[in-house]
C-alpha cells in the first residue's frame, strides 16, 4: 500500500455510500411515533440496537464494495472518476483489499450476534444478493437496477427486524420505487457520459435505451409520489399515528423529486446520488424541511 495508509483504507471503504444505510433506522423513527409500538423502541437499548444494525450494514457494504472493486479493477482504470479509487490507482494492493474485505464481513456478522436472528438472516441474504450482483447480475440490463432497489428494501426490512417492529408495506414500496428511480437516473447519466463506449464501462448499459430510460424515470417518479401520498393519507396511517398531518410532507417529496430531475437533466448530475444528497444546498434544505415538518406533525397535540 502506498501513500497515507489510513486515508487510503478509509477511502477504499467508500464512506459516502454509507448514506444508503440511512434507510435502516427508518422503522425505529416511525415506531417511535406509533402509540402501538412506541414502548418497544423507547429507552437507550433500542437506540443501541438500531445503531448496531446500521454499523453492521456499513461494514458489510464496505466489504462488498472492496470485492466489487477487485472484480472491476481493469475497467475502473480507464474510467474518468473510478480510476482514482485506491485499488484502480494502485494506492492499495489486491492483498490488502482482500484482507480488509474479509475483516469487514466477519465484523458485520459478529456485530449482528447482539441482534435478533431474523436480522442476521437478512444480512446474509443481502450479502448473497450483492455477490450475485457483483459477478453476474450487474451485467444484465434492468435486472441490475431492480437488484439495487431491492437492496434498499432489505435495508429497511432489516431495521424493522432488528427491533422486532413492523414497517408499513407502503413504506417498503416507496423505498423500492425511490431507489429504482435513482438507479434509472444513474444509468441514464452513464449512458450519456460514455456514449458508444458505454458497454466497456458497464456491460448492462448496452441493454438500455435513452428514450426508454426517460419514460421509465418519469413513470417511477410518478409512482413514488402516488405511493407516498397514499401512505400518508391512508386510514391505516392516520389510525396508527393519530393524525392526517403527514400529508403536509407531500409537497417536500414532490419538490425533492423535481429538484433531482432538474439536476439530472439540466446539470447532468445523476451519476452519484449520494453526492447530490450531501452537496446540493437546495436538496439539503428540502430534506431538512421534510424532517422538521414530520417532527412538528408528530409533536403537535391531537
Amino acid at each position: 500500500m502506498t501513500g497515507s495508509g489510513g486515508v487510503v483504507l478509509f477511502k477504499a471503504l467508500r464512506p459516502a455510500q454509507w448514506l444508503k444505510n440511512g434507510v435502516v433506522p427508518a422503522a425505529y423513527f416511525f415506531a417511535l411515533w406509533d402509540p402501538s409500538q412506541a414502548e418497544q423502541v423507547r429507552g437507550f437499548a433500542p437506540l443501541l440496537q438500531v445503531a448496531a444494525a446500521v454499523v453492521c450494514f456499513c461494514a458489510l457494504s464496505s466489504g462488498v464494495y472492496l470485492i466489487n472493486d477487485l472484480s472491476d479493477i481493469e475497467a475502473d482504470r480507464v474510467h474518468p472518476v473510478k480510476r482514482l479509487r485506491p485499488l484502480a490507482s494502485g494506492a492499495m494492493t489486491k492483498g490488502s483489499a482482500l484482507f480488509l474485505s474479509a475483516a469487514l464481513l466477519v465484523a458485520a456478522f459478529a456485530g449482528a450476534l447482539v441482534l435478533p436472528p431474523a436480522y442476521t438472516a437478512v444480512l446474509a441474504a443481502y450479502l448473497l444478493l450483492q455477490l450475485l450482483y457483483t459477478f453476474v447480475l450487474k451485467r444484465i440490463a434492468y435486472v441490475d437496477v431492480f437488484v439495487i432497489a431491492f437492496g434498499f428494501v432489505m435495508r429497511a426490512g432489516a431495521g424493522a427486524l432488528a427491533l422486532t417492529v413492523r414497517l408499513s408495506p407502503w413504506l417498503l414500496l416507496c423505498t423500492f420505487l425511490l431507489a429504482l428511480f435513482l438507479a434509472l437516473c444513474k444509468r441514464r447519466h452513464e449512458k450519456l457520459l460514455f456514449a458508444n463506449q458505454a458497454e466497456t464501462h458497464r456491460a448492462a448499459l448496452s441493454g438500455y435505451n435513452l428514450q426508454l430510460l426517460d419514460s421509465q424515470i418519469v413513470i417511477t417518479a410518478a409512482a413514488t409520489l402516488v405511493c407516498y401520498s397514499i401512505y400518508t393519507l391512508s386510514p391505516e396511517t392516520v389510525a396508527r399515528f393519530g393524525t392526517s398531518g403527514l400529508g403536509l410532507t407531500i409537497p417536500f417529496v414532490i419538490f425533492g423529486i423535481f429538484r433531482y430531475l432538474d439536476l439530472v437533466y439540466n446539470s447532468k448530475d445523476g451519476g452519484r446520488p449520494e453526492r447530490v444528497l450531501l452537496s446540493d444546498r437546495m436538496m439539503i434544505i428540502t430534506i431538512l424541511c421534510y424532517g422538521l415538518t414530520a417532527l412538528a406533525v408528530f409533536l403537535w397535540p391531537q
